[in-house]
C-alpha cells in the first residue's frame, strides 16, 4: 500500500514489518529504494513505475544488504543500481540469497523475476560523495552499525533523507556494531542540522515530515544505546513504547550479546 505521497515522493509499505520502498520522481529520473517484499507488492511498485517512467532514467538504490532489502533486485534489470562499496564487497553474498530462498520456500512463494545479488553500477565509497542522477543531485553518507554496508542518501533539491534501517518509529536500534551505530546516529543528527530535511524515510515504519519527530527518533535511539551499555532494564519501557515488542524481544536480547 502507499503510506505517503506528495509531488515527488511516493512511499510504498509492505504488510511485512512495515518495510518501505520509496519512489522518487523528477523530470528526468526515477529512483526506487529497496523494492520489497511480497510478489504482489513488488508488482504494484513495478506497475507504478512503468506507468510513469516515460523517458526518465531508472535507478534502484540499496540502503544495505539485508535480504528483505534486496529481495526484488532482479525485478528491475534495466535500472542503474547504487549501493556502498561494503555492499559490493560483502563476503557472504550467498547468505543473503539463501535467506530469500528460505523465506520463499517457507511460505510457498514464487516470483516472476530471478533471485540475484545485484551488480552495482554506482559505488558509494565515502561520506559526502555526490552523484547526479538524471536531473537530480544526491549526496551519500556511509552508515554502518546496523550492518557494515549501510548508506544514507540525501536527495538535495527535494530535501528527502533516506536512512534505511535507522530512525524507525516501530523498531528500536538493531545493532551489528555498537560504536559504529552511535557514530551513524551522530551523523544523522549532523545531517539534520546541516540540511533542510523535509521528509525522512526509514526502512521500516512511517515517513515523517516533522523535524521535531526526526530529532526525537535520533535521541530515542541514542537513549536506547546508552541504557543498553549501562545494563539498565528497558523491558517495561520498550514494551510500552513499541507495539510489536513481542516479536522484537529476541532482537533486544541479541543487542545485549553484541554489547
Amino acid at each position: 500500500m502507499i503510506q505517503f505521497q506528495n509531488e515527488h515522493l511516493t512511499v510504498f509499505q509492505s504488510a511485512l514489518y512495515q518495510t518501505t520502498s520509496a519512489v522518487i520522481q523528477t523530470e528526468k529520473a526515477m529512483i526506487i529504494t529497496d523494492p520489497n517484499w511480497l510478489p504482489h507488492e513488488v508488482e504494484a511498485i513495478k506497475v507504478f513505475v512503468e506507468s510513469r517512467i516515460g523517458n526518465r532514467q531508472l535507478y534502484v538504490l540499496f540502503t544495505h544488504s539485508d535480504f528483505d532489502h534486496i529481495i526484488a533486485a532482479g525485478a528491475f534489470p534495466q535500472a542503474i543500481k547504487i549501493a556502498s562499496a561494503a555492499f559490493v564487497d560483502l563476503v557472504d553474498k550467498e547468505k543473503a540469497l539463501n535467506d530469500i530462498k528460505d523465506f520463499d520456500a517457507q511460505y510457498y512463494i514464487t516470483r516472476d523475476y530471478p533471485i540475484i545479488y545485484p551488480t552495482i553500477d554506482i559505488v558509494i565509497r565515502q561520506d559526502g560523495q555526490r552523484e547526479v542522477l538524471g536531473d537530480i543531485a544526491c549526496s551519500f553518507y556511509l552508515a554502518p552499525g546496523h550492518t557494515e554496508d549501510g548508506i544514507f542518501t540525501f536527495v538535495e533539491p527535494l530535501g528527502i533523507l533516506l536512512v534505511g534501517d535507522y530512525l524507525s518509529n516501530v523498531e528500536f536500534p538493531l545493532v551489528n556494531n555498537l560504536l559504529a551505530y552511535e557514530s551513524t546516529l551522530q551523523k544523522a543528527k549532523s545531517l539534520l542540522e546541516q540540511f533542510g530535511v523535509q521528509a525522512l524515510v526509514p526502512g521500516h515504519g512511517q515517513t515523517t515530515t516533522d523535524t521535531l519527530e526526526m530529532e526525537n527518533r535520533i535521541e530515542e535511539s541514542l537513549d536506547y544505546l546508552i541504557k543498553l551499555q549501562q545494563g539498565m532494564n528497558q523491558e517495561q519501557a520498550l514494551e510500552a513504547r513499541y507495539s510489536f515488542y513481542r516479536s522484537l524481544k529476541a532482537l533486544h536480547e541479541a543487542n545485549k550479546q553484541v554489547l
